[in-house]
């Protein structure tokens, strides 16, 4: 059982890349797809959902496309999670046992609070991945 589906996981790869790509004017699908490594159609079901959700913003025509509706600092992952997810749970039906349902509730309000982070914070990764990257010769 996942916590996260490709839906999720892919839906965060593309506000991601539309934050990286720090566009003023709309980011085209394809322009998306590409950076993010997502599949066109399966992207244009996902962008939808978070425009929805009011992540997003469109524009029509020739010169269309996608922007973040807010600046990345005001979008958490958990929004981006929620949004295309639905609510995070760890487990799907409701616990008889008292004892179970509350621990279950606890973990899920932590699972929260872990991806109850900044879009835009995601860039902290980066910086720790170019630290871990060592060229030796």
């Amino acid at each position: 059982m996942a916590l996260v589906s490709s839906k999720g996981m892919y839906g965060l790869a593309a506000m991601y890349e539309l934050y990286l790509l720090k566009s003023s004017k709309p980011v085209q699908i394809k322009d998306i797809s590409l950076g993010a490594a997502i599949p066109q159609n399966y992207l244009e079901q996902l962008l939808g959902q978070l425009k929805k959700a009011g992540l997003l913003t469109s524009v029509r025509g020739a010169y269309g496309g996608y922007l973040l509706a807010k600046d990345a600092r005001d979008i958490t992952i958990k929004e981006i999670f929620v949004a295309l997810e639905g609510n995070l749970n760890i487990v799907d039906s409701e616990m008889k046992n008292p004892v179970l349902a509350l621990f279950y509730e606890e973990k899920k309000r932590e699972l929260e609070s872990i991806f109850d982070i900044a879009l835009s914070d995601l860039e902290t990764y980066e910086q720790k991945i170019s630290k871990q990257i060592s060229y030796t010769i």
